[in-house]
């Protein structure tokens, strides 16, 4: 079965089909992790973009269910050089596709994609699986909607409120897309979970007397996150405010600050980030998206910088107990070098 992926700027290439015949869009990124494959394909922080694996052979361990970050695969697409027909363990990536109703492509040079889209930036693309018709993929690509015009939160967020009840401390979650092991580590801590929809007001939030608040990952243009925005500009300095990956743009924009979208965003896993004591620690991210630091207010901390371009990591306002970071420290498939480090941290300023 063969398949065809279309950039807008007029670029297409051919390979094999993956899965089901159809057609799919939304913007290309790439992910450098040579591991991970499955944590990042049912990471909610992907929807609405085809996902591309810069490591040439995807899939030799199979597909691992306990591994799942969401309920499934929430890429569009994927996107690889070579995926594994005869992986340690069953299914294979490629029947588990099949089996789901999934849309990728193999055989198709990974690595001159990469390099367009770090020349260029970030491009919209289209994948048409059951056809070469290179022609009608850039068609679709160039009418798919930037990922800023999408709306896609509200896909990936839980439609009613729900509790991981615990005996520690009670700690309300936005959940504009959770990865389950950002619970996970909560959990660990013998946190009392309550997890509310994107669209939860501030006055039920404080219903539920939490003792912190914490905003969670999600895909998309941050500034579409319109609820949680109201919820920590209202609640800051009444609770401990939390955030991670889209959590800290959201929690930037409450407090008058502005996010910027990146060239090509920063995903995979061996991101290295600066903590403000000077020590390194290598990271897993995925983000477009990035804080503007000059337009941070007084009072907050740069507490990370990426080591590559310098950009904010993470940053602190200590008179209104706000700790948030862009990278992901729960970081399930590794590396896990901020885990421990974040998660104690911050569940021990909560009073």
């Amino acid at each position: 079965m063969k398949a065809v992926l279309g950039l807008e700027d007029g670029t297409f290439v051919v390979g094999s089909g993956v899965g089901v015949e159809g057609i799919c869009s939304g913007e290309l990124v790439f992910s450098t992790q040579m591991t991970g494959y499955m944590e990042a394909l049912t990471d909610p922080s992907y929807a609405g973009q085809i996902l591309m694996f810069t490591y040439p052979l995807i899939g030799n361990y199979g597909v691992d269910h306990q591994n799942f970050e969401s309920s499934g695969v929430r890429a569009r697409a994927l996107v690889a050089r070579e995926i594994s027909r005869t992986p340690t363990t069953k299914p294979s990536v490629a029947e588990y596709f099949e089996e789901n109703g999934l849309l990728g492509i193999s055989d198709v040079d990974t690595r001159n994609l990469t390099i367009k889209t770090r020349t260029v930036g970030t491009l919209r693309a289209s994948l048409i699986v059951g056809s070469e018709d290179g022609d009608e993929a850039v068609r679709h690509a160039r009418a798919a909607p930037p990922l800023s015009d999408l709306d896609l939160i509200a896909s990936v967020s839980c439609r009613e409120p729900y509790r991981i009840s615990g005996p520690g401390k009670r700690i309300a979650v936005i959940d504009l897309g959770v990865k389950r092991q950002i619970l996970a580590s909560l959990r660990q801590r013998d946190a009392d979970i309550l997890v509310f929809p994107h669209t939860a007001a501030p006055d039920e939030v404080m219903a539920a007397e939490p003792d912190a608040l914490f905003i969670t990952n999600g895909p998309g243009d941050p500034r579409k996150a319109v609820d949680a925005i109201r919820c920590v500009r209202d609640l800051a300095g009444e609770v401990p405010v939390i955030g991670i990956c889209m959590g800290i743009q959201v929690i930037a924009l409450a407090l008058g600050g502005e996010t910027y979208k990146m060239k090509f965003g920063h995903r995979g896993t061996n991101q290295p980030v600066r903590y403000r004591d000077g020590s390194i620690a290598i990271t897993t991210q995925n983000h477009g998206f990035a804080v503007d630091e000059e337009t941070l207010p007084e009072g907050c901390v740069v507490s990370y910088r990426n080591v590559n371009d310098g950009t904010v990591e993470g940053f602190e306002v200590p008179d209104l107990n706000i700790t948030c970071v862009q990278f992901h420290p729960e970081a399930h498939g590794g590396p896990r070098d901020t885990e421990m480090h974040f998660f104690d941290r911050v569940y021990r300023g909560i009073p």
